[in-house]
């Protein structure tokens, strides 16, 4: 009994301030001013009411969040930063104020998460830039504290919610790419056989954002393949968690989800993605029952044989040579020998830059440059007429070999090798809608990795969309086991 006084009193208090925030607000504020304290203030009364809401938020701020960046120091710090930060923060205050103390269980990855850290915090003796450092390690601090969040919060109802909230995130991306497609809205780098514009969303650039798309995807694909196999039940309420919630209205959103996405994934015009997301949805069958495998082997044959068309002329070149040009990623060669062109500058690029990683690894194998020192170390091995870093290597394992060394390279494949494993076992261990989502989110698990063979996705909050992936494995595989 005094445990929920307490928690009501302390609701109250916030409510209090809210209401007397508001009141200052419209007497001292100019209009402008006013109006954003007001906002604040109501977000505040409706997330102390409804502390889910800022997970559902976030969710959204993820492909939005980035619109207006507040720098401090090397860090452009968005709207998700600042969520993730309010969801941990009422998560803990939550449990202060119901159980007077903080009680947390750490799922199947916290160990591999720890390791990767661990790994990446002892780069820092060597980091030349500590802030760079500071920042990538936070990036993967949100993605491990989201992990946690999540393992630890779910239940069937608020899984259905964020599958609404992602599906039409999702959606909305969707529909700005497949815009900026076909109205040719963008730079002008960006055009397309001077007919249209990459699709690029509000990611600034087509590969992060086919990244983001592929990450949602094979989870939408799941849900897809589940409704439509008359599987159970994952999202039968509504969000007042009361009446049935319309699998009709469900189904539907995931179908036009999966759709458009794939569709705008098409449009980024991204062959990291496309790689990365046809491996994703291969595994999301191919997990789920043998007539699932039977359905792949078709998909298979399916895209073989527009490889063999586009080698008889049938199809369009333009696409023929967009699917040839993936074969040459799968190659490894000194860039130092090639003549560049407009055809093969891309790939040639990416090379350039592992090679520079290598080099990276190479002077510094047991500890790397420093965990985020990859542009400021670049300079010093990078290849003639290739002087822009870019960022990373365009490959994320070498990356991490370049920055973190071999440990950090060794902690890497363990805690990816982990979520595999954690994801096979969530698939094995459910049935129904849940055994189609968790394939979907193992085959986001594989998608990631194949797309950042040539990227590196852990970029616009894309590592905060990952850390809720895995947290719903890790959920729905707890949830088995409990049920059982």
């Amino acid at each position: 009994m005094p445990t929920t006084i307490f928690r009501r009193d302390h609701n109250r208090i916030w409510i209090l301030f809210a209401l007397a925030s508001i009141a200052l607000a419209l007497i001292i504020l100019p209009l402008t001013y006013a109006v954003l304290v007001i906002g604040g203030a109501i977000a505040l009364v409706a997330l102390l009411r409804w502390h889910e809401l800022a997970l559902y938020a976030l969710i959204l701020a993820i492909p939005y969040g980035a619109w207006f960046p507040v720098q401090v120091s090397v860090a452009n710090l968005t709207a998700a930063d600042f969520l993730v930060a309010v969801v941990l923060i009422l998560w803990l205050t939550r449990m202060i104020a119901r159980e007077r103390a903080i009680r947390v269980a750490f799922p199947p990855l916290t160990f591999p998460f720890m390791l990767f850290l661990g790994a990446a915090f002892l780069s820092f003796t060597v980091a030349e830039n500590m802030q760079f450092a500071l920042k990538e390690f936070v990036k993967w601090a949100e993605m491990f504290a989201l992990y946690v969040f999540v393992a630890n919060n779910l239940d069937e109802t608020k899984l259905a919610r964020v599958l609404v909230v992602l599906f039409s995130a999702g959606i909305s991306e969707a529909a700005i790419g497949i815009y900026q497609f076909l109205f040719k809205v963008g730079p002008e780098g960006f055009t397309l056989f001077n007919q249209f514009i990459r699709a690029y969303g509000t990611f600034e650039q087509p590969n992060p954002y086919a990244g983001y798309l592929g990450l949602v995807v094979p989870v939408a694909f799941g849900v897809v393949i589940a409704v439509n196999s008359h599987q159970s039940s994952v999202g039968r309420r509504t969000m007042d968690g009361g009446r049935k919630f319309s699998t009709l209205t469900f189904s539907t959103l995931a179908f036009v989800a999966f759709a458009a996405m794939l569709a705008a994934l098409a449009m980024s015009w991204s062959r990291g993605a496309w790689l990365g997301v046809g491996a994703a949805l291969v595994v999301t069958v191919i997990v789920q029952s043998r007539r699932a495998f039977i359905f792949s082997l078709v998909v298979v044959l399916i895209i073989a044989a527009i490889i063999f068309l586009s080698s008889l002329n049938i199809i369009p070149s333009i696409v023929a040579e967009r699917f040839e040009g993936i074969a040459n990623y799968f190659g490894v060669f000194d860039v130092r020998g090639v003549k560049v062109d407009d055809a093969n500058f891309a790939i040639v690029e990416r090379m350039a830059h592992w090679q520079a990683a290598f080099e990276m690894f190479a002077s510094s194998p047991w500890r790397g440059i420093g965990f985020g020192n990859y542009a400021i170390a670049y300079p010093r091995v990078a290849l003639p007429h290739w002087s822009d870093p870019l960022g990373h290597a365009h490959n994320y394992f070498l990356n991490v070999a370049a920055e973190a060394g071999l440990a950090g390279a060794l902690a890497y494949i363990i805690l990816w090798g982990a979520a595999f494993w954690h994801g096979w076992r969530a698939v094995r261990a459910t049935r129904g809608m849940n055994r189609a989502l968790a394939a979907g989110l193992l085959g986001m698990v594989v998608g990631l990795t194949v797309h950042n063979s040539f990227d590196n996705l852990f970029v616009h909050a894309m590592q905060m969309q990952v850390g809720i992936g895995l947290g719903i494995a890790a959920w729905l595989n707890q949830n088995a086991a409990e049920t059982k």
